[in-house]
C-alpha cells in the first residue's frame, strides 16, 4: 500500500475511538470430532451468532500457502494490483474505500466471485499468479466443504429431517458466494495517537455463513446480545464462523447475525481470508416452515437474495439492513 507523507483528511478520518470490554474468553469452541458438535453449534448460533471451529480438516499448509501467495500480491505497487485484478466494483482490488457509500477503512482487499465450481481466477494472469490461482481454487473448495459441514450440523441440531436443508443453498450450482482477502497494513501515523484505527467498520454479513481465518494479529471484535463489544483473541490455526443475515431469516431470528468490526493495532499487518457462502440470486428467503413453532409467524416479508443483496450493497456498513425486510409487529 502506498504510504502518503502528507495524509489527506480521508486518512485522518480513519482514526476512531472504539470502546470494548476487553478480550473475550468465552468464545464458543466447536470441536468437529465431538459427538455433541451439532448441539454445540446451535447453542453458539442462538447465543452469539459466532463461534470458533477446531479439528476442521482444512490443512494448515494450504492456509499458510494462500497467505504467502496473497501477501505477494499485496506487496505489489497499487497500479500493478489494479492491472492484475481490476478495480473493485464490487469484485477486484480495493484500497481504503469499502463499497460505494462512503465507508472507509485502513485496509486493502481482493474480492473474488466464486461458485460451486471455483472459477479459474484467470484474470490474475501475470506470471507471478501461476501458483496463486490454483491455491485460491483449493482454498475455496476446502472452506466451502467446511461451510457445508457446519450447515449440516446446524440442521441436525435443529432437528430438521433433511440434513441438507441449509447446506443446499451453498451447494447449489447457482450459489452466489465470494472470497475476500483483507490486508490491514501498518498505520504510518500511529506514533503519537492513543486511539484505535478503524480497519473495517461494524456490520453484519448478508450471506448465509462466513468462514474466517486470520493471521496471529488481533483486531476482530464482536457485539454481544447486551450491546457490549468484545475483542476476539486471534487463533491462526482455527476458523471463526459468523451467522449471516440470510441464515437469521431462514431460522426466523432464532440464530443471530453477529455484528462485528475490525480494529487494527497499526503496528503490524493483519491478514484475513473470508469465504462467504450465499444462496442463488433467485432464491426466495423466508423462514423455513419446519423451523416455525406452532402458531409462530414469520418475522420477515418474502424477498429474494438478489433483492436483499442489492439493498445491502446500497446501504452503509453500520445500517440495520434486515430492518427494511422485517414485518411490522
Amino acid at each position: 500500500m502506498v504510504v502518503l507523507s502528507n495524509p489527506t483528511l480521508e486518512e485522518m478520518f480513519l482514526v476512531k475511538v472504539m470502546k470494548t470490554s476487553g478480550p473475550f474468553s468465552n468464545v464458543p469452541v466447536i470441536d468437529l470430532t465431538s459427538a455433541t458438535a451439532a448441539a454445540d453449534v446451535v447453542s453458539a448460533c442462538v447465543e452469539f451468532g459466532f463461534f470458533k471451529v477446531v479439528n476442521h480438516g482444512v490443512p494448515n499448509a494450504l492456509v499458510s500457502r494462500l497467505e504467502t501467495e496473497a501477501m505477494k500480491f499485496f506487496s505489489l505497487a497499487d497500479c500493478e494490483k489494479e492491472k492484475a485484478a481490476g478495480v473493485a466494483n464490487p469484485f477486484g482490488y480495493g484500497n481504503k474505500r469499502i463499497g460505494s457509500n462512503g465507508d472507509v477503512g485502513w485496509l486493502e482487499y481482493l474480492l473474488l466471485e466464486v461458485t460451486s465450481k471455483p472459477k479459474s481466477f484467470n484474470f490474475l494472469s501475470e506470471p507471478w499468479a501461476t501458483s496463486f490461482c490454483p491455491c485460491l481454487r483449493e482454498y475455496v473448495s476446502a472452506t466451502r466443504k467446511l461451510a457445508v459441514q457446519l450447515l449440516e450440523l446446524m440442521a441436525e441440531g435443529l432437528g430438521m429431517k433433511q440434513r441438507n436443508a441449509l447446506s443446499k443453498f451453498v451447494m447449489d450450482s447457482r450459489s452466489d458466494s465470494m472470497l475476500r482477502l483483507n490486508h490491514y497494513p501498518p498505520f504510518p501515523m500511529r506514533q503519537g495517537f492513543n486511539q484505535s484505527i478503524n480497519g473495517f467498520g461494524e456490520h453484519t454479513d448478508p450471506q448465509i455463513i462466513s468462514v474466517l481465518r486470520s493471521n496471529n494479529c488481533d483486531g476482530l471484535q464482536i457485539a454481544l446480545k447486551d450491546g457490549n463489544w468484545v475483542l476476539v483473541p486471534p487463533d491462526q490455526s482455527s476458523f471463526f464462523i459468523n451467522v449471516g443475515d440470510s441464515l437469521q431469516v431462514l431460522t426466523n431470528g432464532r440464530f443471530r447475525s453477529v455484528r462485528h468490526r475490525v480494529e487494527t493495532n497499526g503496528a503490524r499487518s493483519r491478514f484475513s481470508m473470508i469465504y462467504f457462502g450465499g444462496p442463488p440470486l433467485s432464491e426466495r428467503l423466508a423462514p423455513l416452515p419446519q423451523l416455525l413453532r406452532e402458531g409462530e409467524q414469520s418475522r420477515y416479508r418474502d424477498f429474494t437474495w438478489a433483492e436483499y443483496k442489492s439493498s445491502a450493497f446500497k446501504s452503509k456498513l453500520g445500517e440495520n439492513r434486515l430492518g427494511h425486510f422485517e414485518k411490522q409487529q
